[in-house]
């Protein structure tokens, strides 16, 4: 079992490698705003990653793929204002980074300097090569993602579980010892089997953070509003809901209204 070790007073890439030698699970979640990042800073978790999941839950599409650098940027500069100690990572957003390492390295410096952000995260393996290098020698962190990777949703056709088959479980792995190579400081695996993110973990020295990975890996990660019960149409096997603030809030809301509708709010005390 892992327990915290030290008091971190500010989370870097360097305290995440120390975490993983040190055996210390670290803890990951989304945040797009200001308000609910401060929050979840002021909570202890170790990194806050500005996923391009807000093109599903605050602006309702049905995939990562709408949403632009300019709106990546806007997101992670109003975290990284709230933010004190935890380390702030930026999905570079579809379209930002595949096209040429050019491209890519201009995304990535965009990100860094207007948002303030920490690190950028990227899918893809051996295909993103030369764009993770370009990115690394300007100076900035990058993290990598394998398994189920949202932005090549229209490739795959589906959100099931990746790497069952020896084959790609085999590429999963190589991409995985790859990344560390090029200069990753870290890994999200989503959606894969327990058993072959275990031996993703074991085989490198950077972090590896799950999401539907099971519990062999160096930490996790989760959407900030599915694990607080925010959203409740989504309902994979890996989500552990902490809260149920979808019922909570349109109960009050509810409450709310019908206090207006009765003029029983405001009342004498909440008047001046």
């Amino acid at each position: 079992m892992s327990i915290a070790k030290k008091e971190y007073k500010r989370i870097t890439v360097k305290t995440l490698v120390d975490m993983k030698s040190n055996k210390e699970k670290i803890s990951m979640l989304t945040a797009y705003d200001y308000t609910m990042a401060k929050i979840v800073d002021e909570a202890g978790v170790d990194v806050i990653l500005v996923g391009d999941s807000a093109s599903n839950v605050m602006a309702g599409h049905e995939t990562t793929l709408p949403i632009t650098l300019d709106q990546m940027i806007y997101h992670a500069a109003s975290v990284v204002r709230a933010v004190q100690r935890a380390l702030v990572v930026v999905d570079l957003p579809f379209g930002s980074y595949q096209s040429d390492p050019k491209e890519a390295l201009r995304s990535a410096i965009r990100i860094m300097k207007e948002s303030g952000g920490h690190a950028v995260k990227m899918e893809g393996g051996k295909e993103i090569k030369e764009s993770i290098k370009r990115i690394l020698n300007a100076g900035i962190p990058v993290m990598g993602h394998l398994g189920l990777t949202p932005q090549s949703i229209y490739k795959f056709g589906t959100y099931t579980v990746r790497a069952k088959e020896e084959q790609e479980a085999e590429q999963l792995k190589e991409d995985a010892i790859m990344l560390e190579k090029a200069g990753c400081f870290g890994i999200v695996l989503e959606k894969i089997p327990a058993k072959l993110a275990r031996e993703v973990a074991e085989s490198v020295s950077i972090p590896i953070i799950g999401i539907g990975a099971g519990d062999g890996v160096d930490g996790q990660v989760l959407v900030l509003h599915d694990m607080l019960g925010m959203t409740h149409e989504f309902n994979p096997r890996f989500l552990r809901r902490y809260m149920n603030l979808y019922e909570d809030m349109t109960l009050s809301i509810s409450q709310y209204v019908k206090d207006v509708k009765k003029s029983d709010f405001p009342n004498k005390e909440e008047q001046y």
